[in-house]
C-alpha cells in the first residue's frame, strides 16, 4: 500500500512538471534549459563554497561565472581569491591586479592583494593596499582594520634590537684576506 501512494505520489510530480515545461535528469535534478538551474549564479555558488571551504569548486564555479559573465572586477578578484586560499600566490596576485586595473577602488580586491603582499612579506605595500581598502570602506571591516594594524606592526618592526646591535671590525691581514673582530 505505502508503494503504491509513493509511486502515485512521483507520477503526479512528473505530471506537474510536465505541466510547467520543466525537464529533469535521471536523478531529479531539474536540466540545464529551466528556470531553476539558470537562475543559478556562479558568483553565488562560488562564495558559498568559499565560505564552505571548498576552494577547488569554487574556483570551478568562478571559472563558469567568468564565462557566462565575462571577466569583470568580481569575477576577477573572486578567482584571485580562491587561488590565494589555494596557494597560489602569483596567479592570486596577477589577478588581483587585473581586478585593480578594471576598478581601482574594490575594496575586497584591495584586501586580498595585500593579504598576498602579507604572505611575501612585503610590508610596506601590504600596508598601503589595506590603508586604501580601509579608507574606501570608512573604516566597516574589522578584518580589514586587522590586517592593516598587522601590516603596520611587522612594518615597524625591523627584527634588529640593541640586544643584537653588536659592533664589528674589519681588519685586513694582507693579500685580500680579512679578519672580522668584535668591538666593545
Amino acid at each position: 500500500m505505502i508503494r503504491m501512494i509513493g509511486l502515485a505520489l512521483g507520477l503526479l510530480c512528473l505530471v506537474a512538471a510536465c505541466q510547467r515545461n520543466e525537464s529533469f535528469s535521471p536523478d531529479g535534478l531539474p536540466t540545464r534549459g529551466t528556470a531553476i538551474a539558470e537562475a543559478v549564479d556562479g558568483l553565488v555558488v562560488g562564495h558559498r563554497l568559499m565560505a564552505a571551504g571548498e576552494y577547488e569548486l569554487a574556483l570551478r564555479a568562478y571559472f563558469r561565472a567568468a564565462a557566462e559573465q565575462g571577466p569583470g572586477v568580481d569575477v576577477l578578484s573572486a578567482i584571485g581569491s580562491a587561488n590565494l586560499r589555494l596557494g597560489r600566490l602569483g596567479q592570486a596576485e596577477s589577478l588581483l591586479r587585473r581586478a585593480l586595473d578594471t576598478d581601482s577602488s574594490f575594496v575586497p580586491a584591495l584586501n586580498n592583494l595585500g593579504v598576498v603582499m602579507v604572505e611575501r612579506q612585503q610590508w610596506s605595500e601590504a600596508r598601503h593596499l589595506f590603508q586604501t581598502a580601509f579608507a574606501i570602506d570608512s573604516g566597516r571591516s574589522g578584518e580589514i582594520r586587522e590586517n592593516l594594524r598587522l601590516a603596520l606592526a611587522n612594518l615597524e618592526d625591523s627584527g634588529y634590537s640593541s640586544e643584537n646591535n653588536y659592533n664589528f671590525a674589519l681588519v685586513r691581514r694582507g693579500n685580500g684576506r680579512f679578519l672580522l673582530l668584535s668591538t666593545p
